[in-house]
């Protein structure tokens, strides 16, 4: 017999509301953060100070990266629905995927995996790596077509968690190890993305790699309300609409007479 669903999230009184074991009002509102109540709400435990300090870094990191396909579409939906911003949030987020923003999950997976490979990690990482080239795939949390020879984000992220005392920094070490096999592999220096630094901090404040990309999709939607904020007050829709249409020719077979 199938058993009824149940939740631990939330639930409400005629005088009172609770998240998780905790009241909103009492507990919640005054006392923590929305990091801290984030974390607390997603993953049933109040995080420590080296949680929050990570789990704050990462957010930041991943609110903004200029005129990425998150914020085009973001941008581009608003121009067409000015009525509905949350319209243009959502189009936004549905562009942090598996290959811009929340590429972070599968990158923690083969960090996992490095971690727990009974030959050690550099072993481990070394067949990662020369399996990559070989088959002449994307390593995902490493690459980035701005940021060379380094992508800044991630040493300051690897700082950050290692400073404290709480965090499991055997992520980074598997990381870093990957990042050396990789250059090795490929004969150049190839960066740890921000996504890929990410991974590796995520993993050591606990938590598991098929939610990370939640935490991006929270942060990335802050940058997209300034990003239609700005569209408001300075509008760039049209103008990549028309840059589009300049750069992109037709190239079929209508007979076209141009005026």
């Amino acid at each position: 017999m199938t058993s009824k669903p149940e939740t631990k999230l939330a639930t409400h009184t005629l005088t009172s509301l609770f998240v998780r074991d905790m009241n909103l009002v009492d507990d919640m509102m005054g006392q923590m953060t929305f990091t801290d109540a984030m974390f607390y709400h997603i993953t049933g435990q109040r995080p420590t100070a080296g949680q929050t300090a990570v789990l704050d870094a990462v957010l930041v990191t991943l609110m903004e990266h200029g005129f990425t396909p998150s914020a085009i579409a973001a941008r581009m939906t608003y121009l067409s629905a000015p009525e509905a911003l949350q319209a243009a949030v959502s189009a936004g987020l549905l562009n942090v995927a598996s290959q811009f923003v929340g590429t972070m999950e599968n990158c923690a997976a083969i960090l996992e995996q490095l971690t727990s490979a009974e030959d050690g990690v550099e072993a481990a990482a070394k067949r990662v790596a020369q399996s990559a080239r070989a088959e002449k795939r994307h390593l995902p949390g490493f690459g980035h077509h701005l940021h060379k020879p380094d992508d800044p984000r991630s040493p300051k992220l690897f700082e950050i968690a290692r400073a404290q005392d709480d965090v499991d920094d055997r992520y980074i070490d598997a990381l870093l190890a990957l990042s050396q096999a990789v250059d090795e592999a490929y004969g150049r220096h190839l960066t740890i993305n921000a996504t890929g630094a990410t991974a590796a901090v995520m993993l050591g404040i606990g938590v598991p790699a098929r939610i990370m990309r939640g935490f991006a999709v929270i942060s990335r939607a802050a940058g997209l309300v300034a990003h239609i904020m700005e569209e408001q007050d300075n509008p760039a829709g049209r103008t990549i609409w028309e840059v589009v249409e300049d750069t992109i020719p037709y190239t079929g077979d209508a007979d076209i007479t141009h005026d």
